[in-house]
């Protein structure tokens, strides 16, 4: 026996999600009008916070809710979410006395939140609401209580949370962004918080991470012939080598492009001392210098390498564009 599947057109169902863009957005429009003195109120709580920003919701709630709280943890306002069904039975003990509570509810009647309400104020904690009824039972147990409702659901039925949720949503991240900037919240803060991020790779990730030292460095000594660099060259896979004196100062490199210009001068690569058709004036770069920074000297100068040196010049590493890739710079 098989089933039907009712069809549409792709007009019709073009229009069905334009339908409930143009709610959503119209709902987060409409949020404009709530960023007041009650928001500002809410704002100054967490900012206060000796502890952390405990965020509850359940069902959908939960799931914004959820996200609001990873949002402030990672914008430099310590937050994490409790289930309130959970709370009643023990996780309640996550909250103490320093912290702040948020709690999210369309209806403002959540029983699963209502039973712990009592237990809330006996810590004597700021209870900041997100309710989609001012008017509602945990709206009016709060210390602030921030509008949140919409006109109507983008589900035709008004029965699946979309506007609301998308509304919660939106002011979640108008707190914890407002947090951000109130804190004067950096982007090396945000790069500490997120170290396997492309941002935080980028700023936290120095040049001694990533270089190659010891014997993986392609280098000869100032007394090699031209044939002794190619050889060099070609065990270590750089495209170029160093050249250095006996106390590993960096004195010149020659590279893939020094070849070409050698070997068309005609000379004798067995005969020929390197320091005579090396290029002398390399460009370098200190170990603690950010990844970010060798590869904007990379780009700048259009090389692909880059020597690490000390403050007396001496080689202590060698950087290649392939292991700023391979890191996440790039």
């Amino acid at each position: 026996m098989s089933i039907s599947t009712p069809t549409q057109s792709a007009e019709k169902l073009k229009a069905l999600g334009l339908a409930v863009i143009h709610t959503e957005a119209q709902a987060i429009s409409e949020l404009a009008n709530r960023i007041d003195d009650a928001f500002a109120q809410a704002c100054q709580f967490m900012l206060q916070c000796a502890g952390r920003i405990v965020v509850i919701g359940m069902g959908k709630s939960g799931h914004i809710g959820n996200k609001i709280a990873a949002t402030l943890a990672s914008t430099g306002s310590p937050a994490f979410f409790v289930h309130p069904g959970e709370a009643s039975h023990g996780d309640l003990g996550m909250i103490t006395a320093k912290d702040v509570v948020l709690a999210l509810s369309n209806s403002g009647e959540t029983e699963e939140i209502l039973v712990i309400l009592p237990l809330i104020k006996r810590l004597e904690v700021p209870l900041i609401t997100l309710t989609g009824n001012p008017t509602s039972t945990l709206a009016k147990a709060a210390a602030v209580n921030i509008d949140v409702s919409v006109a109507k659901e983008a589900c035709p039925l008004g029965l699946a949370p979309t506007a609301s949720t998308t509304a919660a949503l939106v002011m979640g991240d108008a707190l914890a962004i407002a947090l951000l900037e109130a804190k004067g919240f950096s982007a090396d803060d945000f790069a500490r918080s997120h170290p396997k991020g492309r941002l935080g790779r980028r700023l936290l990730l120095l040049t001694h991470d990533i270089m190659h030292t010891g014997e993986a460095m392609p280098m000869v000594s100032n007394t090699a012939t031209v044939r002794d660099a190619l050889v060099e060259m070609t065990r270590k896979g750089f495209g170029m080598t160093t050249i250095v004196t006996h106390d590993f100062q960096v004195i010149g490199i020659f590279t893939d492009g020094d070849l070409r210009r050698t070997l068309d001068k005609q000379i004798n690569i067995h005969s020929t001392i390197i320091t005579a058709v090396m290029t002398k004036h390399c460009k370098t770069i200190g170990a603690d210098c950010l990844a970010v920074e060798a590869l904007t000297l990379m780009q700048l100068n259009k090389i692909t390498t880059l020597l690490v040196v000390d403050a007396q010049q001496t080689l202590i590493g060698v950087l290649h564009m392939h292991d700023l890739l391979r890191a996440g710079v790039v």
